[in-house]
């Protein structure tokens, strides 16, 4: 028998795009004929797709690490890297998907239902692609964007019309087997069943399906026995039908009791109060079981739900229960409103909307946040004199250096976009009509302004931690000691 698994924690990697490609064209009497370099390919993304022929989650328990594939990078004579190829993951129906933390992410019911769970880092603009009427030949191009890395956990919540619920042992097993074509595990010993089955039942006309719930014992609802890894396998159901061993040989116990019980469990785990219930007297074939269900009926009728007697081994009785499930899934159907198609939600950008943020941390570092400006600072080449002053000009133009002074921050401050943090150097030039020199450098960039070497802020950063909250006197440098080597490279 195949393994049922309900619940799986992945491990998603959407591909990387791929750089952008630095090239002049070449041409025999042109030596310097323009740059030529193409664009980086997109990454692949990762998607969830509802397929009606998977049931379990059994295939992402043995791969839990999924990984889409990256995109190319460009080349020279304008060629553009390769888009990788996206990942679609077919999942059931009934699959939530959730952070780590318990929010849900999306509820994936019904056929065809697609979910873009981790999109593809974008592909890196070559230098043609950068080229303009001030910077006619770029030395430079963008770096690929990484694709989205997260963990996400799949739980299935099996989508079921009616849920057998009961105790062990109560022939659950034994009575979806004889109504569909289920062939679950039976035998005569408590908790014979360790996983959710589910069956097709046709009464007629109709066509409904039916899930086996492993037994449930008091306690359930908060962890004992089987119950709470599986009572969410009856959410998604529209009748509930209690199945009662009325031929135990537990003389502590009886049906209306049984049924009380259990009804305390579904109350505590919750949101199952409005389901319509029936009562399902099973092991009638028994003659003890037989007369057990003719002395308790008048006492389950103060329920007020349906009461059946029937008996899997004899198959008395199944035809009426059939049918009479038949009808309150009908019922159900009828009163549930058409699903219809998900809207599309147009959300514009508020006019007074700059796009990102800035904030001072406790540690006095000035952090910029927001999509565009943590994109650029992902995509630019610091080893690249060039990229880094057309780096500054989009901020510019932005207008995060304005925000900055507005602020208050002043030159030599800490600012961290990203996971790059560098010392601020304003400039007059950024973002104004500035003609770019040389390939590969920036004017900009090769000031005298005399600076601390290495040691020297990172012996102020420690001074700083030490002073007392409140005190901001003498804040000039401050930088994590990890970045001061890419921070003399980015000036």
């Amino acid at each position: 028998m195949a393994t049922f698994v309900d619940r799986v924690v992945l491990h998603l990697q959407a591909g990387d795009g791929g750089h952008g490609c630095v090239s002049i064209h070449r041409e025999k009497f042109k030596p310097f004929g323009g740059p030529d370099g193409g664009n980086g390919g997109h990454g692949g993304g990762i998607l969830m797709e509802v397929d009606p022929n998977v049931h379990t989650l059994l295939d992402f328990h043995f791969h839990p690490h999924i990984k889409a594939t990256n995109g190319k990078g460009g080349s020279g004579n304008n060629r553009e890297g390769a888009n990788g190829g996206d990942l679609v993951l077919k999942v059931p129906s009934g699959t939530v998907v959730q952070t780590l933390d318990g929010q849900i992410i999306a509820d994936l019911v019904g056929p065809g239902t697609t979910l873009e769970i981790a999109r593809g880092g974008r592909g890196g603009r070559g230098n043609a692609s950068l080229a303009s009427s001030r910077r006619k030949a770029p030395g430079f191009a963008e770096l690929g964007e990484p694709g989205d890395r997260l963990e996400v956990v799949v739980e299935l919540k099996s989508v079921a019309d009616v849920g057998l619920v009961g105790f062990p042992s109560a022939g659950k097993s034994s009575l979806i087997s004889v109504i569909s074509a289920a062939k679950p595990k039976i035998a005569d010993y408590p908790f014979t069943t360790l996983v959710p089955n589910l069956g097709v039942v046709q009464a007629g006309e109709h066509v409904f399906t039916v899930a086996d719930v492993p037994g449930l014992i008091p306690g359930a609802a908060t962890g004992k026995g089987l119950g709470l890894e599986f009572l969410r396998h009856i959410e998604r159901t529209a009748v509930l039908a209690h199945v009662v061993d009325t031929a135990t040989l537990e003389t502590d116990r009886d049906p209306v009791a049984d049924i009380e019980a259990l009804e305390s469990e579904l109350a505590q785990y919750g949101g199952l109060g409005d389901r319509p219930r029936i009562i399902v007297l099973n092991k009638i074939d028994v003659p003890d079981g037989r007369d057990l269900a003719d002395i308790t009926t008048p006492d389950l009728e103060k329920f007020g739900w349906p009461i059946y007697q029937v008996s899997a081994a004899t198959r008395e009785g199944l035809t009426e229960l059939v049918y009479a499930l038949a009808r309150m899934v009908e019922e159900h159907r009828a009163a549930t409103p058409v699903l219809e198609p998900t809207r599309i939600v147009l959300r514009p950008k508020a006019v007074d909307d700059s796009g990102f943020e800035i904030k001072q941390d406790r540690a006095g570092v000035w952090v910029v946040s927001g999509m565009k400006p943590e994109r650029w600072v992902r995509q630019t080449m610091f080893d690249n004199a060039e990229a880094v002053g057309f780096l500054a000009d989009r901020l510019a133009r932005l207008g995060v250096e304005e925000k900055l002074a507005k602020l208050g921050a002043t030159p030599g401050d800490p600012v961290r976009i990203g996971e790059r943090e560098f010392d601020w150097q304003p400039t007059i030039y950024a973002g104004k009509d500035f003609t770019p020199g040389n390939r590969f450098t920036d004017e900009r960039l090769e000031d005298d302004i005399t600076r601390p070497n290495a040691a020297e802020r990172l012996a102020a950063r420690k001074e700083r931690r030490q002073r007392p909250e409140g005190d901001t006197a003498g804040d000039e440098w401050f930088e994590d000691e990890q970045d001061l080597a890419d921070d003399d490279d980015d000036q």
